[in-house]
């Protein structure tokens, strides 16, 4: 049994820390626990204990049911940040990973909600990423990230995406209108990786691998400059094993 820590002329970090104990005293029971046994598992005095449930209750990291102390609405608030802190951990780590092996700006999307949502770019300074001089929510049917996004949807949710969306030619290169764009994401397939020069910027090349986790679209793409071209297709085969490789990272990243 834990030794009830001293309540006498308690300092501010002390009541924090306390507060803290009894939150993970109380996480550890799905349904609940009542206040005697958070005040022995967190080694805390009950009078003190009491009063800290009943701080955490009022401020909402707590509920009390049936004489039972549960996590409340702000501290799920609190546990759903760390998750999104996890995801973007992981993501920092796989784009990081990515980049150097390839040696090449590396970008990471979902399509989501029915919109395009880039979660991550990660390049150097000799190694810039492109500019998003035009929104790429906005112009999907011109990058090789929206495309490889859209190719992995139904036609009905393709259509639906460039109602909201029309195609409009962002370079002189680029897909001249809606027809043509759907004709050309039936022939790319769902699994197959994009490719496009320039039909989001002048002198850029990208290419984007598609990525299977559950129900949602997801992509990992690269890009180079047009000078560079021909290095276009051995990375995108470099990050087709890579992903391969770490599609358990992904997923996760992806999911949650």
């Amino acid at each position: 049994m834990a030794t009830p820590v001293s309540t006498a002329a308690p300092t501010l970090i002390g009541s924090v820390q306390r507060a803290m104990r009894l939150l993970e005293a109380v996480g550890s029971h799905e349904r609940g626990a009542p206040a005697k046994r958070l005040a022995r598992e967190a080694g805390l005095a009950l009078p003190t204990a009491y009063h800290l449930l009943r701080t955490l209750a009022h401020e909402g990291y707590l509920r009390r049911e049936h004489g039972l102390f549960v996590l409340g609405e702000a501290a799920e608030r609190l546990g759903s940040s760390g998750v999104r802190q996890t995801r973007r951990s992981v993501i920092s780590e796989d784009m990081a990973h990515w980049r150097d092996a390839v040696g090449v700006p590396v970008y990471f999307a979902v399509y989501r909600g029915g919109e395009v949502e880039v979660l991550a770019v990660s390049d150097t300074p000799g190694n810039p990423a492109v500019e998003e001089w035009a929104d790429f929510r906005e112009t999907a049917h011109a990058h090789a990230i929206g495309q490889c996004l859209l190719s992995q949807l139904d036609e009905e949710a393709q259509r639906d995406h460039l109602s909201r969306y029309p195609v409009a030619p962002t370079t002189a290169y680029g897909v001249p209108d809606e027809q043509a764009l759907l004709r050309r994401l039936a022939d790319t397939g769902r699994m197959q990786p994009v490719v496009e020069f320039q039909e989001y910027a002048l002198g850029s090349v990208c290419a984007a691998v598609p990525i299977t986790a559950g129900a949602t679209a997801a992509t990992m793409a690269i890009s180079l400059p047009l000078h560079q071209a021909d290095r276009l297709t051995p990375a995108v085969r470099e990050l087709q094993h890579g992903i391969g490789q770490r599609l358990g990272s992904l997923a996760f990243s992806i999911s949650i």
